[in-house]
């Protein structure tokens, strides 16, 4: 049940202190990051989902507050009071998506990273269907992110043409064989997150760059449910006139892939370290020998 918005205006940013309750834990099974601007009633529902899907579990939920300029911010720290994996941050300027993703990132302690848009649409208890996925398919070591495909999309004809536009492009053109890379619920291992390169609406082409660094993108169905309360943030035409800027900037990068190569690290053996030592201090005596019987002629 949604709780009622702080009645005081909070004007300053939103972050917990690094000696607060919820910094306490250093080890995170998953961070669940959710970018949010406006989504004043949204808040604690969806919060309460998160909760309960990950119930007994070692997690954060890190909200980042897009400068939003309803009743978000309030509804957040009336939030902060019940729900001790939770964590707040806000950008003093609106910087869209994608940096709030990268924002909420940097603060994460999960070994795993969950990405989750705040609207309500996607359904938090799917989580555990894309974390059971990446479990298995990492056991060989393997790079993984699991990522949705909405199911029955609620969404109106304008939403769902645009989307089919915007598919035909990224397979098109960047060879994007996810069916729903606009999908707002996935996750990956924190590790590998940190290695894409970090762009504005980059939250859009994740699946491709993950294979640009060799990983594995393996699609799970999930839920897709109506907005319940406000409005999309996207207007359809900007979407796609600014994507088309977007995609030339990824076929870029991905012609300038880094080479994927395996690498380890070599470590000196006690054996090989006292063989060694042991070959300087012959070849030593040796030279000596030389040195002293040349002395001698």
């Amino acid at each position: 049940m949604a709780s009622s918005a702080a009645s005081e205006t909070v004007n300053s940013p939103i972050a917990r202190p690094a000696n607060g309750k919820n910094c306490a834990i250093q080890s995170l099974d998953i961070s669940i990051l959710v970018p949010v601007m406006n989504e004043a009633g949204n808040i604690r529902p969806l919060i309460d989902e998160i909760c309960a899907t990950f119930s007994n579990r070692r997690f954060e939920i890190i909200y980042v507050d897009d400068a939003s300029d309803d009743a978000t911010a309030e509804e957040l720290v009336a939030a902060l009071a019940d729900i001790p994996q939770l964590r707040v941050l806000r950008h003093f300027k609106r910087a869209g998506q994608s940096a709030a993703i990268r924002s909420g990132l940097l603060q994460a302690k999960g070994t795993l990273i969950g990405v989750l848009d705040g609207d309500g649409q996607n359904v938090p208890a799917d989580f555990p269907a894309l974390e059971a996925v990446i479990i298995d398919a990492s056991k060989d070591g393997a790079l993984v992110m699991a990522a949705g495909i909405r199911q029955s999309r609620n969404d109106s004809a304008v939403r769902l043409l645009a989307s089919s536009v915007a598919k035909w492009v990224r397979v098109s053109l960047l060879a994007d064989t996810h069916p729903d890379s606009g999908c707002g619920i996935k996750i990956l291992p924190r590790a590998l997150f940190m290695q894409l390169p970090f762009f504005n609406h980059m939250h859009r082409f994740m699946p491709s760059l993950v294979r640009r660094h060799g990983g594995v993108v393996l699609g799970v169905p999930v839920a897709h449910r109506p907005r319940i309360v406000g409005v999309s943030k996207y207007r359809i035409l900007d979407r796609l006139l600014v994507g088309v800027s977007d995609v030339l900037g990824v076929i870029w990068l991905l012609r300038r892939a880094p080479e994927q190569a395996g690498v380890s690290e070599v470590v000196k053996s006690k054996s090989t370290t006292g063989s060694a030592r042991g070959n300087r201090k012959k070849v030593s005596s040796k030279s000596a020998l030389k040195a002293a019987r040349g002395k001698a002629q």
